[in-house]
């Protein structure tokens, strides 16, 4: 049975240290993404990696935390404005509806955006149906519990 979720609501990335973080569902995204800052990709001892930093310092979540890991990809996607721009891709954990997934991230910088993360179809598929016309299902069902 697939969990109705909203237009808008709140989660938790555990490994990324982030709770209660505001996200958007976008049915028109196939991909989810997060938005970060100080995105580059490094080489240590002969291996490759990526260095980011999660969110920017005008956001109230940022901690100034560098995240490296070796576990990612790189990924075209095509932004909202038709230009396609490679990306790179994480997996992680996100804890929504009290209930442990987990998704593939690229890292973007969406300064300009008003939420940090958006939901995709790609993680939305087979688990969720969105009703527009709710917000926050997940949060309130966490802080009811």
């Amino acid at each position: 049975m697939k969990i109705t979720i909203g237009r808008v609501d709140k989660a938790d990335f555990p490994e990324l240290h982030l709770q209660d973080i505001d996200l958007k569902i976008d049915s028109g995204a196939y991909t989810s993404s997060i938005h970060c800052s100080n995105i580059e990709e490094i080489t240590i001892d002969n291996k490759n990696f990526i260095r980011f930093k999660l969110l920017d310092p005008e956001h109230s979540f940022y901690n100034n935390k560098e995240f490296t890991t070796k576990n990612y990809a790189s990924k075209f996607v095509k932004s909202s404005n038709g230009i396609s721009e490679q990306r790179f891709l994480i997996e992680t954990e996100i804890v929504i509806f009290n209930k442990t997934f987990p998704i593939h991230l690229t890292l973007s910088e969406r300064k300009d955006m008003k939420f940090p993360i958006l939901l995709g179809r790609k993680f939305l598929n087979k688990k969720f149906v969105i009703d527009t016309s709710k917000t926050n299902l997940s949060h309130k069902l966490k802080n009811n519990i």
